[in-house]
């Protein structure tokens, strides 16, 4: 269960209002997409729930505790840019997060835990697509098949909360789509909170349950810093969801 409140959250760097009191719940298993123009604030959002950004007031509830301080491995994140270790193969770099969390002093297993690590990472490649690549190394995948191997990182660590920094941005149109299946489909199995941000409207209301906009609705154009993003609109793409998921299935 992963049920995410934020209570009259705002940040702030100096003087500049970048989220000003922002509440929003999200529900379990709940898709939420995050949309609004450059510099409204989106993905402070979602640094702030991943802990590397700590509001400036308010708080940020799971499951009804206040937000660990620093990144654990209860929330996953995927980036835009591929966030995969060059120097480790694709096994190695599934393989890392639960080496490092059940050996935090080697960040190495043996014997028969690291065969069983072994195998569950290579059942992680074989649900990504990427199980015939385990013996390549990052630079010899291409763009999609790197943003795979993120996502199979990130799910080895069996998140709560699954965060989407633009994942898709980079890739080329074939590829997206056959990432957005995937994605919809790992959400679906393994029952994860996930929010996305996206600058793609037609992409937020394809995957999400949920779409959300942030921006400013307040301006001084002698003070463009002092008012900061809320969220602006609110919409559920529920219905939406379910017709594109009952088609997949077909």
């Amino acid at each position: 269960m992963a049920l995410i409140e934020f209570e009259n959250v705002s940040k702030h760097y100096g003087d500049t209002i970048v989220l000003e009191n922002l509440s929003l719940t999200i529900e379990d298993n709940e898709f939420l997409a995050v949309v609004g123009p450059s510099g409204a604030g989106k993905t402070t959002l979602l640094r702030m729930l991943l802990s590397q950004e700590a509001p400036s007031s308010g708080r940020i509830l799971i499951d009804g505790a206040p937000i660990a301080p620093e990144p654990m491995p209860d929330r996953g994140v995927v980036f835009q840019r591929y966030s995969v270790l060059p120097h480790r193969t694709v096994i190695g770099n599934v393989m890392t997060g639960p080496e490092w969390q059940a050996a935090p002093f080697t960040g190495r297993l043996f014997g028969k835990a690291r065969q069983l690590l072994k195998a569950r990472a290579q059942d992680m490649l074989d649900r990504v697509g990427l199980g015939g690549h385990a013996a390549l190394y990052p630079a010899q995948l291409s763009g999609g098949q790197q943003q795979r191997l993120a996502i199979a990182q990130a799910l080895m660590m069996n998140p709560k909360v699954l965060l989407l920094d633009e994942p898709f941005g980079a890739l080329d149109p074939g590829t997206r789509r056959a990432m957005h299946k995937l994605v919809l489909e790992l959400w679906s199995e393994h029952q994860m909170t996930v929010v996305m941000i996206t600058h793609d409207l037609s992409e937020a209301f394809h995957l999400g349950t949920r779409v959300i906009a942030v921006d400013k609705r307040r301006h001084d154009p002698h003070a463009p810093h002092r008012y900061g993003s809320i969220i602006t609109s609110d919409f559920d793409a529920k219905p939406r969801l379910a017709r594109q998921l009952a088609r997949a299935a077909g």
